[in-house]
């Protein structure tokens, strides 16, 4: 399959050329488990073999983005069990998240060693602190509180400090970092005088509002996730007993993303490891971009200075991207400084050549938005499926104009971070029928006619709301649809896998994938921030707003600071495998002056611009894209519907009438409208004009829309707005209580 410029959309993936090694990213949805413990080691390339036979005493595997670390580490697990060098019960892989974990968890399953546990740090510490607290301390564990918000909200009330929500939320992150750093209230002010940190508040009010939260938590006995690995520290620090049998049970540890553990993570391995050193950990210095979270590479980095006997193995072989991605990500390092800078990877593509990066300026960010879009529904239209393709940023904040851009686009898509595939609704019912339909057997109706396992799942789903063409539009009925066809799919790829395979046999095979986390794509363009992609890849992945001040972001100061900014844009460029686009736009509204800079982080790389330091910098030319404004459809002028009289202010053309002319508003519905707006500007913490304005009110409680086509054609509602609030506005119109509850309009940023 082509685009229209020529260019091969997805090409074949290469094979090693001395052992046939398949890429580390595209692997059959149904691998066949090997038949040896030699055949797991088929299709690694020598440094991954060498990863998967390094069995014995520590090992550092660094390991460059797209490069198979998953595979190599997964791989070395597999063929230690089936070769009987370890039990599977006494291994303990870790990771930083439950999507990694239940990753990892699949893949060796697939592979054929079932019983290994893989887990986060915080599930594996909350385990054994549930089993061990009643013999430590007695009786039942306290309660965990699963989010904090409300009892720092508490604190700072006690403490006579206000916070508005964006504060609240800062202030729980900053008490969460003090935690893993193992910074007590009272140390906090001038542990961040010393590290320079940029705290949210004054750091005195911080230490005060840290302090009265942990008191809370003691008068309430609630324990948060935080306690989780600082009380699991405590109890295997005191009772050697307790930390025996631990170290009975596990004898061999796997830790991935080393680069990301934090101090008290890093205390709780080394009680977990005892005085033994059958240690295998996982990382890469370039990709290390939580420092904020408390994670910092050093542990990686000082690996070799504490395991002075451990064996080193580089992963530089990218099986991700083409060479043209490569160079890109490797330019952006080069101009790298600091420790993890000295240590960075150069990694060397396994794939075909493809297209160049496209670096493209626009005039303003609406502009990037639609200029965005428009590719992304070229590529679809060419081949490149949506669910393969992601629009990144640096905060969440800016996806807002990206949803607005794809829904008006007619193009499908997902924000990263939402609920977890088998823990939505509509995947839970589906599960239901779907099993009482495996159990009914011959005797439902609903599949008398469907011939093969495909057919009987939709003809199950088909009940739960799945059609053969989606929804129109965005939103909950759309998210609904995605989520069904999703298990349509993997039902087509089960049977083709599996000839023969019955209802039943599915539905045993999505119970395993709902205890291990291992869901089926769900298609549409992913929007996501930068931090939320890392761990994952798409075939096209467009990088957006990489301007000054919000690349690097404008709050960071230091040379450390900025250099993590660099890493994390190195993370979004090893994201895509063959498309990759790169935008920044000159304003922010059309119309505003164009002050704005493209990031430094790309002076030497994108075509036209100098390198760091050089004189005479080109500023852009060469082969950065300028769009040419698209002609606006031409209308013609808006005049009063009153008077007849030519508009020209933005308010009246809104109210479409002069501003004197004799309303005929319906000033009840205006008012209802207003108290309405109030509080659902209240609910989602936004200012009120972010819902409508004064004037589209106005204009609503004017022409009293009684149908969804009669209210979106009033200038300001617009088709987001139209998803959100249409229901509720037109339930108003109506006389009747608005509907609430919208998808969407949960306020999170």
């Amino acid at each position: 399959m082509r685009c229209p410029c020529g260019q091969l959309l997805r090409p074949p993936l290469p094979t090693w050329q001395h052992g046939g090694v398949t890429s580390a990213t595209h692997s059959s949805l149904f691998p066949q488990v090997p038949e040896s413990a030699d055949a797991v080691l088929d299709g690694l390339d020598p440094e991954q073999r060498e990863v998967a036979l390094a069995l014995h005493g520590p090992v550092c595997v660094l390991a460059g983005a797209g490069t198979g670390k998953t595979r190599a580490i997964t791989h070395r697990i597999a063929y230690g069990v089936r070769a009987g060098i370890l039990q599977p019960t006494s291994v303990l892989a870790v990771t930083f998240t439950n999507r990694a974990a239940g990753e990892m968890r699949g893949r060796l399953r697939q592979l054929g060693a079932a019983g290994v546990q893989a887990r986060t740090f915080h599930s594996a510490a909350l385990r054994q602190l549930q089993y061990f607290w009643p013999k430590a301390v007695g009786g039942d564990l306290p309660r965990l509180v699963e989010r904090k918000v409300q009892l720092v909200a508490e604190a700072a009330t006690r403490c006579r400090v206000r916070l508005d929500r964006n504060e609240l939320r800062d202030v729980t992150s900053e008490i969460e970092w003090a935690k893993v750093t193992q910074t007590v209230p009272a140390d906090y002010p001038a542990v961040v005088a010393k590290t320079q940190r940029d705290a949210p508040r004054d750091p005195a009010e911080i230490s005060q509002i840290y302090a009265m939260y942990e008191q809370l938590k003691r008068d309430r006995s609630v324990i948060d996730f935080e306690d989780v690995l600082l009380l699991t520290v405590a109890i295997l620090q005191d009772r050697h007993d307790i930390a025996d049998h631990v170290r009975r049970q596990y004898q061999h540890f796997v830790v991935d993303e080393y680069q990301d553990v934090s101090p008290l993570q890093q205390r709780l391995l080394d009680l977990w490891l005892g005085d033994r050193d059958s240690l295998c950990v996982v990382g890469d210095a370039s990709q290390t971009i939580y420092s904020f979270t408390g994670a910092t590479p050093d542990h990686l980095l000082n690996f070799r200075t504490r395991h002075p006997n451990a064996t080193v193995v580089k992963l530089v072989r990218d099986y991700r991207s083409t060479p043209q991605v490569v160079h890109l990500a490797n330019g952006l390092l080069a101009q790298a400084g600091g420790r993890a800078a000295e240590h960075r990877l150069e990694l060397v593509s396994q794939r075909d050549k493809g297209p160049e990066p496209v670096h493209t300026e626009y005039g303003d960010e609406p502009a990037e938005a639609e200029g965005t879009a428009r590719r992304i529904r070229d590529l679809i239209a060419a081949g490149v499926p949506a669910g393969e393709i992601a629009v990144l940023y640096r905060v969440n904040s800016q996806s807002e104009i990206y949803e607005q851009a794809l829904s008006d686009a007619g193009v499908p898509y997902q924000l990263r971070g939402a609920e977890r595939f088998f823990e939505r609704a509509e995947v839970r019912e589906a599960g239901v029928a779907l099993r009482g339909a495996a159990r009914a057997g011959g005797n439902d109706s609903l599949l008398d006619d469907a011939e093969g396992l495909p057919s009987q799942v939709r003809a199950v789903l088909s009940t739960k709301g799945w059609t053969t063409q989606p929804p129109a539009g965005s939103g909950a009925v759309r998210d609904r649809w995605e989520s069904l066809a999703a298990l349509v799919r993997l039902a087509e790829d089960f049977e083709q896998a599996k000839p023969g395979a019955t209802l039943s046999d599915l539905v045993a095979e999505l119970d395993e994938r709902a205890a291990a986390q291992h869901a089926p794509a769900v298609q549409g363009v992913t929007l996501a921030s930068l931090h939320s992609a890392k761990g994952l890849e798409w075939d096209a992945v467009f990088l957006v707003g990489l301007t000054e001040g919000m690349m690097p972001i404008t709050y960071a100061k230091t040379d450390e600071q900025i250099e993590e900014e660099r890493r994390l844009l190195y993370v979004g460029v090893t994201r895509a495998r063959f498309h990759l686009s790169l935008s920044w736009s000159l304003s922010r509204s059309p119309g505003s002056r164009g002050g704005r800079r493209p990031t430094r982080f790309l002076n030497g790389l994108r075509p036209g611009s100098a390198a760091p330091g050089a004189r005479g910098a080109a500023g852009g030319g060469g082969g950065v894209e300028r769009p040419t404004v698209a002609k606006r459809r031409q209308r013609g002028p808006a005049l009063c519907r009153v008077c007849g009289k030519t508009l020209t202010d933005a308010g009246e053309m809104k109210l479409m009438r002069c501003e004197d002319c004799p309303s005929d508003m319906d000033e009840a519905l205006y008012e209802r409208l207003r108290d309405w707006r109030a509080d659902r500007a209240k609910e989602i913490g936004q200012p009120a004009y972010c819902v409508f304005t004064d004037k589209t009110l106005m204009a609503i409680a004017e022409a009293v829309p009684g149908s969804e086509g009669e209210l979106a054609v009033i200038s300001g509602v617009g088709v987001r707005k139209m998803d959100r609030f249409g229901a509720a506005v037109l339930a108003i119109c109506a006389g009747e209580d608005p509907v609430e509850g919208l998808e969407g309009d949960d306020g999170q940023v």
